[in-house]
């Protein structure tokens, strides 16, 4: 199949610029795998399509506050940068702009958002040991504090490109809301979207229902955003994200497996760390921890999900092709089947991207 077969055209006040008022406030679209009708409703009616026994899979990795700005030690050029895994204390791979301007051996000083708040130690300085094939810049960060204590004070939200805001730390509240009420483990430089729709009170309403939610989790990187640059999808190398499953979570989803109760992805990052252990342990989920390139398209069989709840995608990008995959096992039918909604949904003014509305496939 070729990149542009998933193209489809978005007016771009449809992408969702703030989060809806309330979490749970957003439409749902339901999008039926048998061919039945699509259905327009709100996301708490997301309730009325589970059942008692169904297992919900959460992502449950935490964004950290990744993007830093800084200026070069010795010419006062600024840096932008963001942090996008970590090697060791005080080591990681960050994404920097101006990219060309970080040659080896650079040092930069981290600037505080709001440097006229009350004084704190003097920020850590990042100086540039390593380049590698992708233009990510290694940095080793030396200070009074590891740099990990420091980004809650230093480092601002990393929200998507295609969300504008005119200046940093522009909404405070992006904070609390690019972040699901349920993550935990930090080491995500983008939140899995699909569960920023659930509030507490939603979750423990679907528990009294007999609803399981058993979280997993899986550290978002840069990679989500990536484009498909290549003509061909078998052309396409996929990025590779860091995951983890307890012992209580794979016992739970292996016991639901084996009763014939219907596992439910909330998110494509859910379904890449089932499917990637699905694959490996022919049907079963191994508990530990892992990495994964997994890259799900039609024609694709899902070895672990049956459904899913997934916010709208960009066009041409790689979870678009994961949620075609899904809507059908046929190459062209799921594909088809899955831009027809879309197009609907443009129709009806749905709100796309991060901060937009949701899906659920069934």
């Amino acid at each position: 199949m070729r990149t542009a077969d998933f193209h489809y055209d978005l007016p771009e006040e449809l992408i969702a610029q703030e989060p809806a008022a309330r979490r749970e406030a957003s439409r749902l679209l339901v999008f039926h795998r048998d061919g039945s009708p699509l259905e327009h409703r709100l996301f708490p009616d997301l309730a009325d399509y589970l059942r008692a026994g169904d297992v919900l899979v959460v992502n449950n990795s935490k964004v950290i506050p990744a993007r830093l700005r800084g200026v070069n030690a010795r010419s006062g050029g600024e840096f932008e940068i963001l942090l996008l895994e970590e090697n060791g204390p005080n080591d990681w791979w960050a994404l920097m702009r101006p990219g060309k301007r970080a040659r080896l051996g650079t040092e930069i000083r981290l600037k505080a958002p709001n440097p006229d708040a009350t004084p704190a130690p003097a920020p850590p300085v990042a100086r540039v040991i390593g380049l590698n094939a992708k233009g990510h810049r290694r940095l080793l960060f030396s200070g009074p504090a590891l740099i990990n204590t420091c980004l809650e004070r230093l480092g601002e939200t990393p929200l998507p490109p295609y969300i504008n805001r005119p200046s940093p730390n522009l909404r405070p509240d992006d904070r609390e809301r690019y972040q699901t009420v349920y993550a935990r483990p930090e080491g995500s430089v983008a939140a899995p979207t699909a569960g920023l729709h659930f509030t507490q009170a939603f979750m423990e309403a679907l528990g009294a229902r007999g609803v399981a939610v058993v979280p997993v989790t899986l550290h978002v990187g840069l990679g989500t955003f990536a484009p498909v640059k290549t003509e061909r999808l078998d052309e396409h190398t996929m990025h590779e994200e860091r995951f983890h499953v307890s012992a209580e979570a794979a016992a739970a989803l292996n016991a639901a497996r084996a009763a014939g109760r219907r596992v439910i992805a909330v998110g494509t990052t859910s379904v890449r760390v089932l499917e990637t252990l699905a694959a490996r342990h022919e049907g079963r989920i191994e508990p530990g921890e892992g990495r994964t390139r997994i890259f799900i398209r039609p024609p694709c069989k899902f070895g672990f999900v049956d459904g899913l709840v997934t916010n709208f995608h960009l066009p041409c990008s790689t979870l678009l092709m994961l949620v075609s995959a899904l809507a059908s096992p046929g190459e062209e039918r799921g594909r088809e089947a899955m831009l027809a909604a879309y197009g609907e949904a443009v129709r009806r003014r749905y709100r796309f991207f991060s901060y937009g509305d949701a899906m659920l496939i069934l």
